[in-house]
């Protein structure tokens, strides 16, 4: 299956060869979660961020379908 990665701001350092601007499409196993492909993408685990798919909140245990748009950012601040 394909899926949209996009990876904002400080996270763009761990964006894969093949990349466009901040996304790639990546091909992945059915039931691939969000934490898988943040794991694949080499994204310590001390480095917080936020995970967003298809507009939605998502938690690293989400399935990931065909067609997804997974975007990750770094945490916001400021008012």
């Amino acid at each position: 299956m394909k899926v949209e990665v996009c990876l904002f701001a400080t996270l763009s350092a761990y964006l894969p060869r093949g990349g466009t601007g901040d996304s790639v499409s990546l091909e992945l196993a059915e039931h691939t979660t969000v934490g898988q492909v943040v794991e694949s993408l080499k994204i310590p685990p001390d480095v917080d961020c936020l995970r967003v798919v298809n507009g939605f909140d998502a938690s690293p245990e989400q399935v990931l379908r065909d067609g997804d748009v997974l975007s990750l950012f770094p945490p916001l601040a400021g008012g």
